[in-house]
Order: structure tokens, then sequence, then C-alpha cells
């Protein structure tokens, strides 16, 4: 499964063929068709793997909090940390939904899966910061991530995420903090 991701990741999922992967690997054809019935049933199951990688990385990231903005920023610095990787090339997820419109799709189905789980998680992180705006705020960090994602894969990494990490950090100033007087006092704009 390893060398299929690091095919699919640098190379694009319609640009590697079977062939290739049987051909880079020790397994036979047969094997290959046990396991994965088709191509497609090899990138959902690729998907789903980056997915669970990150889910486990930011259980570790999130695992001790020392103030109420600490997980929105430890999410922010692992996203940092990945636009830095040597041969990066943008989000997995973003560049398989390219490669894959369609809403049914099952390919398309196991992205949606991860964006709804990686939305949620900041979310909740914004909640230990506001009482308000937690909803939006995670989406705009979700649509900042994005952009920096593609930005970091295109443009010089350092600025890309010297500017992503100073977006983070400008909304956290402007939110209201949780349970304070401001933030029972001001409304959402």
């Amino acid at each position: 499964m390893g060398t299929a991701s690091g095919l699919f990741y640098t190379k694009g999922v319609h640009a590697v063929g079977v062939d290739e992967i049987i051909s880079t690997t020790p397994t036979t054809r047969a094997t290959f068709y046990r396991h994965f019935p088709s191509k497609d049933d090899l990138i959902v199951a690729y998907i789903q793997g980056t997915d669970q990688q990150i889910r486990d990385d930011l259980a570790a990231a999130l695992r001790n909090p020392t103030s109420p903005d600490s997980g929105v920023r430890a999410i922010a610095h692992y996203v940092a940390r990945q636009i830095k990787t040597a041969g990066f090339r943008g989000c997995a997820f973003l560049n398989a939904a390219a490669e894959y419109p369609h809403a049914d799709d099952p390919i398309r189905k196991a992205i949606q899966t991860h964006r709804r789980w990686y939305y949620e998680t900041i979310r909740n992180e914004f909640r230990r910061v506001t009482d308000e705006r937690a909803e939006l705020a995670a989406k705009h960090f979700v649509m900042l991530r994005d952009g920096a994602m593609v930005e970091g894969c295109l443009a010089d990494a350092k600025t890309t995420v010297k500017t992503f990490l100073h977006g983070i950090d400008g909304m956290l100033e402007l939110l209201p903090l949780r349970h304070s007087p401001i933030a029972r006092s001001r409304r959402p704009r």
C-alpha cells in the first residue's frame, strides 16, 4: 500500500496504472486483485489510509492542550510542517478530488468523509476559544489551509507557511474569547 500511496501522491491517481504498481511492489497481479478488486478500491484505500494518518497525527498534536487556542495553533503548525516537507505536492485529498469530481463516486465520498471530520475537529478546537463564530472560524481555517496547500506547492513554501500562520494568528486575535464579557456583548458580523 505504501508504494501505491507514494505513486498516487507524486504522480496523481489517474496517471498511475495497476501495471506500474505491480511492477514496483513484490506482489503478483492475482494477489493485487485479491486485495483490491479494482484500481478504484486501491484509491479508496489510499484516501482512507491518508485520512487515518492525519487523524493519528492530529490526535497526538492535540493531546496536551496548554491554552484555549493551543489546539487551533497545533493544527496550524501541523499544516505548516506538511507544506515544508520535501516532495510536497499539495493536499492528497484536493488533488484526488480534482480527478474525481462526481459526488457519488466512492473515491469522492471517501474524500468528503475526511473533510467533514477535519472541519469538525477544527470547529471543536475553535469552540475552546470562543462561544461565538466557531463554525465560521473553522470554515475560514479550512479555506486558508486549502489555499496554503495549493500555494505551498506552487510558490515558496517558507513564504506560504508564514502567510498561513499569520492568517491564523489574525483570526484568533479577532475572535471574542470564550466566556468573556466582550464575547457576550459582541454580535457576529
